[in-house]
């Protein structure tokens, strides 16, 4: 890797690469964000529905004018990606030819070569673009395509699954193989003028003896940005806790703080937004170097006109005296006690523990109920289902293999050979002989231990008054106030409602968008945790409903979930959710700072 040539095509123009994704970003915000959104908002309504989850995909999926549209608007994406591509690419050709360049200059020649786009030998770039480099995310994603995130419960499915997670790792050695034979297909396609098909065999050849060191190459570039980020939030803690100590709350101080937190704020922004053009500069600098060693004609784009020399100085000194007086009047009132940061949240969040604590006992036994109480959860998630002889019992999959070793179906069998079952074993030996129990059983040991319960139902079609005896036997212990019932299909909430209208029902959703709140017969909501926003939290909040959020299992996602304000979370790690929410009750400075570093440019 040479670093040199990577720091001259960096700095040689880099007051225009710096612009341009400083104002690349903020259009994508301001315009294009929204203006997407808004496409796929109308292909909704023009398929005739108001929200979009998983019962109704297929049926949108399939509706000829939708699919037309979806393939403009991942086409008018793409463009629209590519453009930004480009242009990085160009800038950083021009500083390799030490040639300098403005933004509208690179702009203009990155729109036209990107143009090549609608030609119909270069539409698999779409795929490169949209998918395999961001699923890979190496650093070289444009800023408006952030990284494809596999829900989290896809993820454990797979994790769980062995079959499935061979495959699945079969699967991203395969895509990373792929995107290195193609590394420098985009490369080949603005500087060269290649179709795409050319591009990527010419990419093959480059990269044929390079792809695993070009590989570790960029791993070690996104490690050094990650090391960089760290450092930068650290030194930003220590800076402001030396300057608070030393000079306390007075003008001098609040001065010294504003102009520090400027300081580390502005570096920052400009690492962020420097950090793809980074990644690129290294991959540009690998395929001159390796076109060199194969005698390769390198070609470049035309570079024309000259950077503008035109300034504006007391507009920047009129800016930043503003920003330091508004900086100043912040700091002086959070150290005062003015903005109080030391504040409960307006819903306290409640956790609730995914089939009990399965992950320290077998799943939806008693052994995790109690383990879920002993660890201080507020709800208990457990699934339903009816056996032949309709008896509700605690099961999550319509098979008993996974969790008895009979491959019987729940329908096939009757309760009498069901609790005649090992339930724990699958587990752990030392649970040897724990049982399937049933519903009954978990709701006299909730009402006795004053816990909720999450009740998911989960059909297999084979039932018979499914929905009515469970509603009967939750009024039969008068337990109504202390349980959610819960199910992934719709139609099941709307026969609970016609036998017990005051009982709270949750629609779980694994994808939702749209107009949700039009599902009268769900008075709340449960949506897998890729697909909650602020959004939509905000408009749940606002109609008087209350959203769950699933599997939320990591600290990261539990901290996201309590800024993002969620009634409940479903998780399988119950102490870490309590001691987060915990931590997040009190507030102070130095966190205020690391939350505002973390939220800059997500």
């Amino acid at each position: 890797m040479n670093l040199k040539k990577i720091k001259n095509m960096l700095t040689y123009n880099l007051k225009t690469l710096f612009s341009f994704e400083l104002i690349y970003k903020l259009i994508t915000t301001i315009i294009f964000v929204p203006l997407f959104l808004g496409m796929f908002r109308l292909t909704l309504t023009i398929s005739g529905l108001s929200y979009l989850t998983l019962e109704n995909v297929f049926k949108f999926l399939i509706n000829p004018l939708v699919i037309i549209l979806l393939l403009l608007l991942i086409i008018l994406m793409t463009f629209y990606t590519l453009i930004d591509i480009s242009t990085i690419i160009i800038i950083l050709d021009a500083s390799y030819q030490k040639k300098k360049v403005t933004i509208k200059d690179a702009i203009m020649l990155a729109i036209n070569k990107s143009k090549n786009l609608f030609k119909r030998k270069n539409i698999l770039i779409v795929f490169l673009v949209l998918f395999l480099i961001p699923f890979l995310h190496l650093g070289i994603s444009s800023s408006f395509i952030s990284t494809i995130k596999i829900p989290e419960f896809i993820l454990d499915f797979i994790i769980k699954n062995k079959l499935l997670f061979s495959l699945y790792i079969i699967l991203v050695i395969f895509l990373i193989f792929i995107l290195f034979k193609w590394l420098y297909s985009i490369n080949y396609f603005i500087l060269e003028d290649c179709n795409f098909k050319e591009s990527r065999i010419k990419s093959s050849n480059l990269s044929k003896k390079n792809k695993i060191k070009d590989f570790l190459t960029l791993v070690l570039v996104q490690l050094i940005i990650g090391i960089i980020y760290i450092l930068f939030i650290l030194l930003g803690i220590v800076l402001i806790i030396l300057v608070y100590k030393a000079l306390g709350k007075n003008i001098f101080g609040n001065l010294a703080i504003t102009i520090m937190w400027l300081l580390i704020v502005i570096s920052f922004i400009v690492m962020v937004l420097l950090s793809t053009p980074i990644s690129y500069a290294v991959i540009t600098t690998l395929y001159y170097n390796h076109k060199e060693k194969i005698n390769e004609k390198i070609k470049h784009v035309k570079i024309d006109s000259n950077l503008s020399k035109k300034k504006y100085p007391k507009l920047k000194v009129t800016i930043i005296i503003l920003v330091i007086i508004s900086g100043m009047g912040f700091t002086y009132s959070m150290l005062n006690n003015k903005y109080n940061f030391n504040i409960e949240y307006v819903r306290t969040m409640e956790v609730t523990a995914h089939r009990g604590a399965s992950v320290m006992y077998p799943e939806n036994t008693m052994s995790a109920f109690y383990g879920a109480l002993e660890l201080g959860a507020d709800w208990i998630e457990l699934d339903v289902q009816q056996t032949k002889d309709k008896v509700l019992i605690i099961l999550h999959d319509t098979n008993l293999k996974r969790t008895t070793g009979v491959s019987k179906n729940t329908w096939e069998v009757n309760y009498d050979e069901v609790k005649t079952l090992d339930a724990g074993s699958f587990f752990d030996k030392k649970f040897k002989g724990e049982k399937i129990p049933t519903l009954e059983e978990v709701i006299k040991f909730a009402k006795e231990k004053n816990i909720k319960l999450n009740i998911e139902l989960k059909p297999t079609g084979y039932e018979k008054d499914f929905e009515k005896d469970v509603v009967n036997l939750i009024k039969k212990y008068h337990f109504e106030d202390s349980c959610v019932i819960t199910s992934q299909v719709y139609n099941v909430l709307e026969n609970v409602k016609k036998y017990g209208k005051d009982i709270k029902t949750v629609y779980v959703m694994s994808l939702a968008y749209g107009d949700i709140l039009k599902l009268e017969a769900a008075d709340n909501f449960s949506i897998e945790e890729s697909s909650v926003n602020k959004t939509m939290v905000k408009k749940v909040h606002n109609a008087g409903r209350e959203i769950y959020v699933w599997t939320v299992n990591n600290k990261e996602s539990i901290s996201k979930m309590i800024d993002l304000n969620v009634d409940n979370i479903i998780t399988d790690n119950i102490s870490l959710a309590k001691d987060t929410i915990y931590e997040s009750k009190t507030s102070d400075i130095i966190k205020e700072f690391i939350k505002f570093i973390n939220n800059l440019f997500k």
